[in-house]
């Protein structure tokens, strides 16, 4: 007897500029069902799932390649509107509400009901007036229907960000024949609390029939809600099974597992690394990153040493440089040298050598509508008083020595630019990771934090910018700390990985690590 599939992708191929980012991938989910999609960033679950809902970033690239059912029948996906019409809905991460309409409004919105007037039978439906009580009504309906109390006709800004979380599913649920919901990663930014109880609304959604993809990092959510699993690793799919007939060590094993192959290679290694020159020191180290929190984590890494944190996403490997930083609310104790750093004054880091290339390099780390050369000497400018004349009290940009630093960057990261002066805001991807590197090596710092080095990078520039961290430490001894989603990237270039899970640090392992073992560590959590 044949299985019914409410959603069947077949063959699903599809490549960016030759890039080949799904290579015929099966993806199967029966109704009532919730269907985790797990892998690592970069997988390809994000481009699955936007052939599944037809977005313009597929069909503006050439579509793909195989075939999508949705209940048997072969359809054809060419716009979200086809999407939703066929039943399929998406709970995302980042809130799609209107923080100044009602509960009700958001939940109606582009669905609103409206009854007639005397002024529509005169001149036609387009002058009928809104049923706020027919909306409200079903408004009351999706969240009863989801078990939330709240008040219907209440303004959704103010609201706590699981309240937020929930009216998204309401709105997906109200709608008229919705078959099947996609939630990416939907415990995110929740709290604890707050994150069970979605959970718990999902396995009621599909008790009613309806089919759930659930997207998300943290395994145990996955073997504890999920009916089945299908993990994609590096565009393929690696293996689809019930749950019951995988284990969280094997899902983790699965997700990174891949052969060891060196990213750079590394000059001869002269250094004579103590346990007692201790660079950096955590101690009870908490941070409240939403999404990335960190819980108590005691860390020392020594000096001139390259230490390298890795963890899947939301386990908070990204709340750690974050915290050290400043730039979320930390507690604990950070030592530099054994100097104690003020976790309540932003800047505290920076003053106090080390330097940070933010994972967030258009939001936090640059000055997009500035120059290069502006980009690269800003910090030291601010901390450091450098690149500046001082008459009197008055402080004036030097800006030859300005020119003359910026033109050595650009030539030593081989920043691909038509000048020093060029905005930062119109250079590629990778070209602006340059910057964010040339503005912290400006800061000369005795401790370089690097998070997420080579996101969005090019293999060539990866090469590169791994290259000259790997240069950094040998040569001048810089202590080097690199936060990665890359494990092949640490494994290229570290003494030793912390794998952060849970938020906190659940092993540290050697670049050799067998995957068995990396993978436990990652599922500790």
């Amino acid at each position: 007897m044949s299985t019914h599939f409410l959603l069947n992708m077949k063959n699903i191929s599809k490549e960016y500029d030759g890039n080949q980012v799904l290579k015929n991938v099966n993806l199967q989910v029966k109704p009532g069902e919730i269907h985790a999609l797990i892998g690592e960033n970069g997988a390809g679950k994000s481009t699955l799932m936007n052939i599944l809902f037809g977005m313009p970033v597929i069909h503006s690239t050439g579509g793909f390649e195989g075939t999508v059912e949705i209940n048997g029948e072969q359809v054809f996906i060419d716009s979200p509107q086809k999407a939703i019409d066929y039943g399929i809905g998406m709970v995302h991460q980042e809130f799609m509400l209107i923080p100044g309409f009602t509960v009700t409004e958001n939940i109606k919105i582009g669905r609103e009901i409206s009854k007639p007037s005397l002024l529509s039978h005169l001149f036609g439906k387009g002058m009928e007036t809104l049923d706020f009580e027919q909306m409200a009504r079903d408004a009351r309906k999706a969240l009863s229907d989801i078990g939330l109390n709240i008040e219907e006709y209440i303004q959704v800004a103010g609201l706590p960000v699981g309240y937020m979380q929930f009216i998204e599913i309401a709105r997906e649920i109200d709608k008229t024949g919705i078959k099947l919901l996609v939630f990416d990663e939907p415990t995110a930014v929740l709290t604890e609390s707050e994150a069970e109880r979605l959970l718990e609304i999902m396995k009621v959604i599909a008790s009613k029939g309806i089919a759930i993809i659930f997207i998300t990092h943290r395994l145990s959510e996955v073997k504890n809600y999920a009916d089945s699993i299908t993990i994609l690793r590096d565009g393929e799919v690696v293996t689809h099974k019930d749950i019951k007939d995988i284990s969280i060590i094997e899902i983790a094993e699965l997700m990174i597992g891949r052969k060891v192959e060196k990213l750079v290679d590394l000059a001869e290694d002269t250094r004579t690394l103590s346990d007692s020159d201790i660079a950096l020191s955590l101690k009870n180290f908490h941070v409240d990153m939403p999404g990335e929190r960190v819980r108590g984590v005691d860390l020392d890494i020594r000096k001139g040493e390259i230490f390298g944190i890795g963890g899947l996403a939301g386990q908070g490997k990204l709340g750690i440089p974050n915290g050290i930083m400043g730039l979320y609310k930390a507690e604990g104790t950070v030592e530099i040298f054994g100097k104690k750093l003020d976790l309540s004054k932003l800047g505290s880091a920076l003053a106090n050598g080390i330097a940070f290339v933010s994972e967030d390099r258009r939001g936090v780390g640059l000055l997009l509508d500035e120059s290069i050369e502006l980009n690269i000497v800003f910090s030291a400018m601010q901390i450091k008083d450098e690149f500046l004349y001082h008459l009197g009290p008055v402080k004036l940009l030097n800006q030859k020595q300005v020119r003359q630093h910026a033109l050595k960057m650009i030539d030593l990261l081989d920043i691909r630019c038509t000048g020093p002066t060029q905005k930062v805001g119109s250079l590629s991807g990778g070209n602006q990771q340059k910057v964010c590197l040339a503005r912290a090596l400006t800061m000369n710092p005795e401790i370089l934090i690097v998070s997420e080095p080579t996101r969005g990078i090019d293999i060539g520039a990866k090469k590169l910018v791994l290259e000259y961290l790997a240069k950094l430490n040998r040569e001048q001894g810089m202590t080097i700390i690199i936060v990665s989603s890359e494990l092949v990237e640490l494994r290229s270039l570290c003494d030793r990985i912390a794998i952060v899970s849970g938020g906190k640090v659940s092993a540290i392992v050697k670049p050799d690590a067998p995957d068995a073992e990396i993978g436990l560590a990652m599922a500790a959590g």
